[in-house]
């Protein structure tokens, strides 16, 4: 069995990462540690509940999100609302934030997913509040990550159905792992 407690000791400090860059700002504050820490507790699950093939899925989504991005915004050249620089479209802080919160409830359920889409959505609405994305930025950022973690993620069962098949039988195998 896995140390559990390594994997949410590791999801902690990886949600900690955007404090040292953060804006004075305490609602940028909090969409800057969010855009982080809604992708890691969905790893972080997976982990914690030793699900590697949901594991597997998380990398996969978030690459494609983050990939997906940041080709956008280095292709479009969008001015933010507050002129700080030119890659507005789309917004990488919502693209995370609801990669993290669809893989949770596409995975695992809406009673991860609500919750974390209500954080994701937070997130989305403090980067128009705040001026750095109009609300087309923040819409696409969403799709992107939702779309990512909805191709690569299948619902968890917690258990595994294999077929088999032999010279005279045939059935299926269902395993759970305890």
């Amino acid at each position: 069995m896995k140390p559990r407690i390594y994997y949410w000791a590791i999801s902690a400090l990886l949600s900690l990462m955007p404090l040292q860059n953060a804006q004075a700002n305490s609602e940028d504050k909090a969409a800057d540690v969010l855009r982080i820490a809604i992708p890691a507790a969905a790893w972080g699950m997976s982990q914690y509940l030793g699900d590697d093939e949901g594991t597997t899925q998380f990398y996969y989504s978030f690459a494609s999100t983050i990939a997906a991005t940041y080709a956008l915004k280095s292709t479009i050249h969008k001015n933010r609302p507050d002129g700080s620089d030119n890659d507005a479209f789309p917004s990488g802080h919502s693209a995370m934030a609801f990669q993290g919160a669809a893989f949770l409830q596409r995975r695992y359920g809406w009673q991860y997913g609500a919750p974390a889409y209500a954080l994701a959505t937070y997130v989305g609405y403090t980067r128009v509040k705040n001026d750095h994305h109009d609300t087309g930025d923040v819409v696409a950022g969403a799709l992107i990550g939702i779309a990512a973690s909805y191709y690569f993620s299948k619902p968890y069962y917690g258990f595994q159905i294999t077929p088999t098949a032999g010279l005279s039988t045939v059935g299926l195998h269902i395993s759970k792992q305890w």
